[in-house]
Formats: structure tokens, sequence, C-alpha cells
């Protein structure tokens, strides 16, 4: 089980302020309106988009309970790749996920991409300790992840997509990243669980994350519902 206070005071203390909006403003793509504390006060397809966690707290991310709580090798177990395969771990935080794939592609490769300075450096360093000569860092923007175009067998976001600020945008050009036959997974808290005790805007429902996909040109191919607390949702590009 999450520990809640650890989870809860990780979600106050390390969550990016955000100006409130306090008169709604809409374009073609987004609504701009007051919502939850917690959120950004921009809102896609209906979804308040969540404020992004702060590298400062990194140290929750590498928690000795994680393996426990969300069996990421079991997730790992289950990614559909093969020795040789390009994946990109968007989003990557502290390489959590980044570090126990690389291994797994021997003759591929692993790209970690972030958008903060500190998390770069700190994925940099790490793959440099580690000798991981097949991990490649990229500094990401909010609206790409910076990918070369049809060069990925998988991309995935671990707990990340919710947070994306361009959802829309960034969809678009994970969609060119792919390979014909490319896939993308993510990884959400269970909206539809309340026993999952994240906070609302830091979980998904497979309703609204396949409503926000198939609008982008991704259809699901697998809801895998075998993790403790995550969702295991495996796109293809149509």
């Amino acid at each position: 089980m999450l520990n809640i206070k650890s989870v809860f005071l990780f979600l106050s203390l390390f969550s990016v302020a955000w100006p409130a909006t306090t008169k709604q403003q809409q374009d073609s793509t987004y609504i701009h309106k007051k919502g939850d504390p917690d959120g950004t006060g921009k809102f896609y397809m209906g979804r308040e988009i969540a404020q992004v966690m702060n590298f400062s707290g990194s140290s929750w991310l590498e928690r000795n309970s994680r393996q426990v709580e969300e069996n990421a090798n079991l997730a790992i177990s289950k990614l559909p790749v093969k020795n040789n395969s390009v994946v990109a771990d968007i989003g990557a935080g502290t390489g959590y996920y980044t570090f126990k794939i690389y291994q797994n592609v021997p003759k591929g490769k692993v790209y970690a991409i972030e958008i903060q300075n500190d998390a770069v450096t700190y994925l940099k360093n790490k793959a440099g300790q580690l000798n991981a000569e097949n991990v490649i860092i990229i500094k990401g923007k909010e609206q790409s992840p910076e990918l070369p175009e049809n060069s990925i067998d998988l991309a995935m976001m671990v707990d990340v997509y919710h947070e994306l600020s361009y959802p829309h945008e960034m969809l678009l050009n994970i969609r060119r990243s792919l390979k014909p036959n490319g896939k993308l997974l993510l990884l959400e808290y269970r909206a539809e669980d309340p026993k999952v005790v994240i906070k609302a805007l830091h979980k998904m429902s497979v309703k609204q994350v396949n409503k926000e996909l198939t609008a982008n040109g991704f259809h699901l191919v697998q809801d895998g519902e075998f993790l403790p607390i995550q969702h295991f949702l495996l796109y293809e590009k149509d």
C-alpha cells in the first residue's frame, strides 16, 4: 500500500506554482479557467492538466517501496521490445525505468527525455556511472520530445501524460517519431479506483485517456490491468 501521508506531502511540496486564471479564455485547443488548486487552470478535452512535479522531489521516484507499490519489474516484463528495439522514456525523471530497460535492448537504445535541467544532469551522470552507452539523454521541450522522426519502436510515459502542458502537440510529435509499427505506452494511476491514494488530477481513467489518444491518431491495442495501482495502456498510431 502507498503511504498516504508521504504521497500527499510529495504532491503538495513539489508542485510547480501556476498563476490562477480568473477570466475564462479559449483557443482552438485549450480552455483556461480557474480550476483545482493542484491543477494548472488549463483544460484539455474536459480534463484539467495537473501541475508538473519539480525535480527537487526526485527522491520520491526512487523510494524503496516503489517496486512493491507499482511492480515496475512486471511492467517492464510486459513491454513489447526486442534486444534491438529503440525505446523512448519520455519524462524519465531519475531514470527509474530507463535504467531498468536499457539492458534489455543491448543492440538497441533508450532515449531518456526530460525538460528540467536538473533531471537532464542527473540522467547524464547516472548513465556515465553505469557506463550505459546505449542510453541517450535528450533535453525535450514542452511541445515536443525532440526525437528523430520515424525512429522509435516504443515510446512510453510513466505517470507523466497527465502533466503534459501541451498534450495535443506532444502526441502529434510522438506520433511522428514512431516507426510504422511503433507503439505508445501510458502508465497512469487508476482514477477509477478510490483506493489509489494519489490526488485526483494525477490519476486518469481509461475512458479519458482513450478520448484524448483517439483524437490524436492513436488506437488502443492493449488495456493491461495487471499492475497494482496503474493502467498499462498500449497504443498504435492509426
